[in-house]
């Protein structure tokens, strides 16, 4: 993928969110593009960073360290997002400049990323994973689980709680995307409901299924493919 695709995939992906939001009545500037730019080259996210796309997401930890060391050092800072799964003991590395971490799914995770923020000085936003697919080879909180995990992160300090992600099902079937979207979003409500917050944001909706997302309520589209095609493995 040349840095021509690149530009041209963006504005494409752009173009197709902002129709979608004036089709669902939502507000254009209150969808977020992630750009998941995983196993993808430095080059690459230069590339996409200097078309326009301003977040992007990864899912390994050393691999988002070494390509935010190589950015900053020329002079490129964008917002980062971790969206893999996320092991404890591997908050340390990516607490001091992250900006949204995607995929808390336990009272020990989330407790790890307070303290690491304190030691930083920090408050690292978070959204909790809830895993709406039932799918045992997905991580993520129980959807009847969510209200209680919700409950017991907002007492941490230097975290704080954005509202809820999910990595729907890879199916060609609408009914089952959309089941799933819901799920979360209907999650987020019984959350605000019972817990007297404003919760708004849900991440959910990737290359493939972005604008269903959209249309269920998605406040943040995780793109990977659409924009840097296939993955790139030799890193």
């Amino acid at each position: 993928m040349n840095n021509e695709n690149i530009k041209q995939n963006i504005y494409q992906i752009k173009s197709n969110i902002e129709q979608a939001a004036k089709k669902f009545s939502r507000n254009f500037e209150n969808i977020k593009i992630i750009a998941v730019s995983k196993t993808h080259p430095v080059e690459a996210i230069s590339a996409a960073y200097y078309a326009g796309a301003t977040i992007f997401g990864e899912n390994y930890v050393q691999e988002l360290v070494e390509k935010q060391t190589k950015l900053y050092e020329q002079g490129i800072m964008p917002e980062w997002h971790f969206i893999g799964h996320l092991q404890t003991n591997k908050v340390k590395y990516i607490a001091p400049f992250i900006s949204l971490i995607h995929s808390v799914d336990s009272e020990k995770l989330a407790l790890e990323i307070s303290r690491q923020a304190e030691k930083h000085n920090r408050t690292i936003d978070i959204l909790l994973q809830i895993n709406t697919s039932g799918e045992i080879s997905k991580f993520g909180c129980e959807p009847d689980d969510a209200v209680s995990l919700a409950e017991k992160v907002l007492e941490l300090p230097n975290i704080k709680l954005k509202g809820l992600m999910t990595i729907g099902t890879f199916s060609d079937d609408e009914t089952i995307i959309r089941k799933e979207f819901r799920l979360l979003r209907s999650k987020l409500e019984e959350i605000n409901k019972k817990l007297g917050l404003n919760l708004t944001e849900l991440s959910m909706g990737m290359s493939h299924d972005y604008e269903i997302a959209i249309e269920e309520g998605s406040t943040m589209v995780r793109i990977g493919t659409a924009i840097f095609g296939e993955r790139y493995y030799n890193r």
